[in-house]
């Protein structure tokens, strides 16, 4: 069942919500450290996007023994699935195969990946 939490995260909104979805309930410090691995940035700048991400109603922060955990409220596949029909309609015009072939064509593919791919079409078509 779907909430129709209708958001539309920005990039650096994306990376933190990444983190948080694999680590909730999580401080801002452990936020910081992840996305710090992979790009130079405050911590400062993570807190600050926290917090309005948490005035905007996308996280709740939870004290627990003087330590704010924090927690999305918009879950990821609903977020991901809203994400994914935008790109579909406003770069595809609504054509699934169009997207699904620009994104194989412009990334090399694993054999794994397409092996998947090709399963989930035998499903489909029943074949």
């Amino acid at each position: 069942m779907s909430s129709v939490f209708a958001y539309d995260p920005s990039d650096a909104e994306w990376e933190i919500l990444q983190v948080i979805w694999a680590l909730q309930p999580v401080t801002v410090r452990a936020v910081y450290e992840r996305i710090a691995e992979k790009k130079d940035v405050g911590y400062t700048t993570v807190l600050k996007q926290m917090q309005r991400l948490t005035e905007k109603g996308v996280l709740e922060k939870d004290a627990a023994d003087g330590t704010h955990l924090y927690r999305s409220k918009l879950p990821e596949l609903e977020a991901k699935s809203q994400f994914a029909q935008k790109v579909l309609h406003t770069a595809f015009g609504g054509s699934t195969i169009n997207l699904l072939l620009h994104a194989l064509g412009n990334d090399e593919s694993s054999v794994e990946e397409l092996k998947s791919l090709k399963a989930w079409l035998d499903q489909q078509t029943g074949i």
